[in-house]
């Protein structure tokens, strides 16, 4: 595990080093990330700075493969009053979620309109966070027009600033691309994105956890009739990087379930948005296909993120119109299906071993 993260800047910019973790009492002790106390037996404070193992598994910083399991926000554009601090709150206590996906959408009303405005959405979010111990995840959230590319600069830009806003902090993650697609956002278009960025993000934070969008709405290229061994054959060489996997239960089914569950015996792997319903996160959740996804994830060690922490009309939201006006996170009668569904497997105990 690299040692940069373990010097944390004081508020005179002076370093101060956070004191050892002693292995066996790590969910006993407080942690520092970037001068805010996450609290004891919280997951952030429990296992520290992330790394990939050389199993190609998500580990924790006593070498351990662990699994983080959580929850994305919906778009910041349109939702940011389901992440007030009371929010976080729930989600730590309540929901047990080891990490929240704060998704900053960056076209459809999102950054592009008002980069400082959506910056300090995310810094927020980001705060609240780790206040309450969570790792999360800054979602650079891509949709249309599908190529990357085409938002680089903003990109390079946003990444440049979060970075070395946080590059101090223990717990936060970086999605380069939420769902690339298109038939010519091919995996040697992604690729250079991707080695277009990382620098950037590594410039001011050389050891952070980077989730890299892949083909085909980050499906590693099965919706374009592609299939997960283009990235296997050639993988972006750089350190602590996973590539993302997204699926809906009810309209991605076996087919997907097998590619994902190969790739994970290969690459490093996160499943970074996923939903009970059809891809569009409407109609019935289907619950038997979700569960076998979950058994593939929990049996891979592959951390996961559904979608979405909102009150959104849809099927795949976890709550009903009006609860995040209200506040009211922790009231299973105003949670839909979905929400009971993924709150009860959040809630289910973790495994973050210390020795």
């Amino acid at each position: 595990m690299a040692l940069s993260k373990l010097f944390l800047a004081g508020f005179a910019g002076t370093a101060m080093m956070i004191a050892p973790f002693v292995a066996g009492d790590a969910a006993a002790q407080d942690r520092r990330s970037g001068g805010i106390v996450m609290p004891s037996g919280s997951p952030a404070a429990i296992n520290g700075p992330l790394h990939v193992c050389r199993d190609k598994r998500l580990c924790n910083e006593y070498e351990n493969p662990i699994q983080l399991r959580g929850i994305s926000s919906h778009g910041l554009q349109w939702y940011p009053h389901c992440l007030v601090p009371r929010a976080f709150k729930a989600l730590a206590q309540d929901w047990k979620a080891d990490v929240v996906r704060i998704s900053m959408y960056v076209q459809e009303g999102g950054y592009e309109t008002n980069p400082e405005k959506f910056r300090t959405l995310v810094n927020k979010a980001v705060k609240r966070a780790t206040r309450k111990g969570l790792y999360v995840i800054v979602d650079w959230h891509i949709l249309n027009p599908g190529d990357p590319n085409y938002n680089l600069e903003r990109a390079k830009e946003f990444f440049d600033w979060i970075a070395r806003k946080h590059r101090k902090r223990v717990n936060v993650l970086y999605e380069l691309a939420n769902e690339p697609n298109g038939q010519q956002v091919t995996w040697e278009v992604l690729k250079r994105y991707h080695e277009e960025l990382i620098p950037v993000i590594r410039d001011h934070d050389p050891d952070a956890i980077l989730l890299l969008g892949t083909p085909g709405w980050s499906s590693m290229g099965l919706a374009h009739g592609w299939s997960e061994q283009d990235i296997i054959d050639n993988p972006v060489e750089a350190e602590n990087v996973l590539y993302s996997f997204h699926f809906y239960a009810a309209s991605h089914r076996e087919f997907y379930r097998e590619a994902l569950d190969r790739a994970a015996q290969q690459i490093p792997v996160f499943v970074s948005e996923f939903g009970l319903q059809q891809y569009t996160g409407e109609g019935a959740n289907d619950l038997e296909q979700s569960q076998l996804y979950l058994d593939v994830m929990e049996a891979r060690k592959i951390s996961w993120v559904y979608w979405n922490f909102s009150d959104d009309w849809r099927s795949g939201t976890v709550f009903e119109p009006g609860v995040c006006d209200d506040k009211a996170f922790n009231e299973t009668s105003r949670m839909k299906e979905s929400g009971l569904w993924i709150r009860e497997r959040m809630q289910s105990e973790d495994s973050f071993p210390v020795d």
